[in-house]
């Protein structure tokens, strides 16, 4: 069998400044495509409990009319610039794409600032819990470096310069914000009907049910989301658990799939015939 271990024997190697790209992309493109892809759904539904977050996205519409294309395109964005870099020429396309979308709205700089964090601290809170190795501390900083430099290209101001830090306006910023709003609740119900639609073989209330085991007391209370039990939030972290130990098995992944999405439900075949630039609301 092929050695398990020795992508992550590369990214020890690199320096998590200096080769922050390399080390994100091969952790999430080779070490934990599927984990990444989760975690990154929750990220992006933990921001839904601000409630200046939740209330522009329910201004756009965009959630109402067409949440898979919304996903879809925020998706494909995100995984250009980990698969080709933030400097290099399609993930400078993509950027543009984000800061023209970002640019219609008046969106403040805390809002941002966190947006982001989510994208570095979700996915390594993710893999401590299901992965099938915990993530290194290189692929962590490299993250917070990677997003980081994204980041300052975006026009986002103050973004801390320490790991650790960062973390802390997490942190506090969710302690402060995360608040109940009619808003969170239709966003939130909104992305839920769309996790659903993606199982249609399962009874959309166990898929819900499921789901919502996966938010933390403070979400649940801004959603208004009512907790289930302790039992299913048990089982559902046990079936992930579990899943861990089989992919820990599995040999080594040869081909990233950030990029490669020839199913996706928006972009047929993607990326073939498409630039980063066909993303997006019109």
């Amino acid at each position: 069998m092929p050695d398990r271990y020795a992508t992550l024997r590369r990214i020890e190697s690199l320096d998590p400044v200096a080769d922050h790209h390399e080390i994100l992309r091969l952790s999430s493109g080779y070490e934990f495509p599927w984990d990444y892809v989760k975690a990154l759904e929750f990220a992006l539904f933990r921001t839904y409990c601000v409630p200046s977050i939740s209330g522009l996205l329910a201004r756009t519409g965009e959630f109402a009319k067409r949440p898979q294309k919304r996903y879809d395109d925020t998706a494909l964005l995100m995984a250009e610039l980990v698969e080709h870099g933030y400097d290099s020429p399609r993930g400078k396309e993509a950027l543009r794409v984000v800061n023209r979308l970002h640019g219609r709205y008046a969106i403040a700089n805390d809002d941002l600032r966190y947006v982001l964090s989510t994208f570095v601290y979700d996915p390594v809170d993710w893999l401590t819990r299901f992965g099938w190795r915990p993530p290194s501390d290189h692929e962590a900083l490299a993250a917070f470096h990677f997003y980081r430099e994204v980041g300052a290209r975006m026009g986002v101001k103050d973004i801390p310069r320490d790991y650790a830090e960062f973390r802390r306006f997490k942190e506090e910023f969710e302690e402060r914000e995360f608040v109940y709003s009619d808003t969170n609740r239709a966003i939130g119900t909104y992305t839920i009907d769309l996790f659903c639609s993606w199982y249609p073989l399962i009874p959309a209330r166990a898929t819900r049910t499921a789901i919502l085991s996966f938010l933390d007391p403070r979400m649940s209370r801004a959603f208004g989301f009512p907790r289930p039990s302790p039992t299913v939030t048990l089982l559902t972290g046990t079936a992930l658990k579990l899943r861990s130990h089989v992919v820990r098995h599995l040999p080594p992944r040869r081909a990233s799939t950030l990029t490669t999405q020839p199913k996706n439900r928006t972009y047929r075949g993607y990326p073939t015939g498409y630039h980063p630039s066909d993303l997006g609301a019109p």
